[in-house]
């Protein structure tokens, strides 16, 4: 049976850093960055990579849709 993992891609510009990814992933895979974006807001990114299972809680709950999430299968 394959394993899915999955990778998330925030665009960091864009994020206002409500955090409302980090509460809906049930894996705990994000985290609000201690730097800012050009708007002065700390944006959300994949703190531990290899716990994201791919399955788009954060991209879902995302106001303002800039959250990408892509999924593999591994063997």
């Amino acid at each position: 049976m394959s394993k899915v993992r999955g990778a998330v891609v925030v665009d960091n510009n864009k994020c206002k850093g409500c955090g409302l990814c980090v509460e809906a992933c049930p894996c705990k895979v994000l985290t609000l960055s201690q730097k800012v974006n050009l708007k002065g807001y700390s944006y959300a990114y994949m703190a531990e990579p290899d716990k994201c299972t791919g399955c788009t809680n954060c991209a879902t709950v995302c106001p303002d849709a800039v959250i990408t999430v892509y999924r593999a299968k591994i063997d």
